[in-house]
């Protein structure tokens, strides 16, 4: 049995519904750095995978706050601190009703790794609250936020946790949680980041994710020697933040991005997804998909009901690249051989953990370049990063000089990620190679950190 397996065989024992994906993330983790624990007995010797695997605290907390009818309203609020042997936590907060303590913890893992690979001094963590801020009215977000941050002020700060935002809080719910804490401890400090502009916040942080996943793959194709994204069938899944600056960068670069995705189903527009349409969509009317055929007819809409709950119609299309934009687990085997089927060369994962176990296996087995999502999708913290300097300094950068960053970022995570494979015989493997340079960063800081 190797190290791996016996590490594995520590952590059976939870039979959680809600701890299922983290689990699913920790194995992957696990399995990937079987090379560095069989070449270098210090990692099993400091208990290390023991002491990363738990956070070093969860946080729960009640919410209670008035409707507009002056009802009394309940949530449960949450922040999970995982671990800060590179700097303080660092993750978003998330509002979204399927938000619970194993998602949190999944999310939090993931993002301990994906902190590590952008080389800047932050840990992880993550947070948020089973409250849905959608169909509620701006005031209703903004006495949740305030309860909110009533309780969540005690366990964060510039030097000690730093929140952002992630599903179901944008600008509009940072802007609230932050003028809260303002109030409460009468302080102006850079304890959130994605703040609206004009009083903190950096730009292209809207942008910086789903702009770092396009900036990575092309880093990733270049180095496998495979053709530009430029003239290039592209499908992209989901329409939230992510998948639209996505869209929009592959559509700067000449890409041909033909689909997006909500809960309701899928657009397929053959000439190129038309992204003002889809903005004024998704961003000003909060609208579903549906309405993007009123405007444009010739588009085909694929309802998601039509579709096996293993088979999405996103990954149906013939393409060059796919970018799972969406949620965890969207991407299944099926959908992963259909892809492979119509000749796809490059999946880059856009959300966190879009693609199954199973799907990975076939992509890797196939020999696609695979882009896992703590390496793809780390543009957003690490502009996070860049606001947290910022605000330190009392200074605004440029579009310009931010953007520059954020693509120097990204091609260096692409390429250390891609040595490290080759380091450790799995060349070609960014899973692995990902998994391994992010662990070994943490691991070595705990270990020079001792007990």
């Amino acid at each position: 049995m190797t190290i791996a397996e016996k590490e594995i065989k520590k952590f059976e024992t939870s039979n959680c519904d809600q701890d299922k994906v983290f689990y699913q993330a920790m194995e992957e983790v696990i399995y990937s750095i079987g090379p560095l624990l069989e070449s270098d007995e210090k990692y099993t010797r400091y208990a290390i995978l023991e002491r990363l695997v738990v956070p070093d605290r969860i946080i729960k907390f009640k919410v209670v706050w008035l409707d507009d009818n002056q009802n009394i309203m309940v949530n449960t609020g949450y922040r999970v601190q995982f671990n800060n042997a590179l700097g303080p936590y660092k993750g978003g907060l998330r509002f979204h009703p399927t938000v619970n303590e194993g998602i949190l913890k999944f999310l939090g893992f993931e993002q301990i790794l994906k902190n590590a690979l952008t080389g800047l001094p932050i840990g992880g963590g993550k947070g948020g609250s089973d409250f849905n801020p959608k169909g509620k009215s701006d005031f209703e977000v903004m006495k949740f936020c305030s309860a909110f941050m009533t309780e969540l002020h005690k366990y964060i700060g510039p030097r000690m946790d730093i929140p952002a935002g992630d599903i179901g809080v944008g600008s509009r719910e940072i802007g609230y949680l932050f003028g809260e804490y303002k109030k409460i401890t009468s302080t102006y400090e850079g304890v959130l980041t994605g703040k609206p502009y004009m009083f903190g916040g950096s730009f292209m942080r809207p942008e910086a994710t789903g702009y770092g996943v396009v900036y990575f793959t092309e880093t990733m194709l270049e180095i496998e020697n495979q053709e530009s994204l430029e003239g290039k069938i592209c499908t992209v899944s989901g329409a939230g933040n992510v998948a639209l600056h996505v869209i929009e960068k592959l559509l700067e670069i000449g890409a041909i991005p033909v689909t997006c995705s909500d809960s309701t189903g899928t657009i397929y527009d053959a000439r190129g997804v038309d992204l003002a349409l889809l903005k004024e969509l998704k961003l000003e009317k909060r609208l579903s998909l549906e309405g993007y055929k009123l405007s444009h007819p010739e588009a085909e809409f694929m309802p998601a009901y039509e579709y096996l709950e293993d088979r999405h119609a996103v990954w149906d299309i013939p393409c060059y690249a796919a970018f799972p934009c969406a949620t965890q687990n969207e991407l299944s085997e099926m959908d992963a051989q259909n892809l492979i089927s119509n000749g796809c060369v490059s999946v880059s994962e856009g959300a966190n953990m879009p693609s199954t176990p199973d799907a990975i296996a076939a992509f890797l087995s196939h020999k696609i370049c695979f882009a896992p999502a703590k390496a793809a999708n780390a543009g957003g913290v690490a502009v996070s990063e860049f606001e947290m300097s910022q605000n330190a300094s009392m200074t605004k950068w440029s579009f310009e000089k931010v953007d520059e960053k954020l693509k120097e970022t990204m091609q260096q995570i692409c390429t250390r990620v891609a040595l490290t494979a080759k380091d450790y015989g799995v060349e070609g493997n960014y899973v692995d190679g990902s998994n391994i340079a992010g662990f070994k960063r943490v691991a070595d800081a705990m270990i020079a950190e001792g007990i």
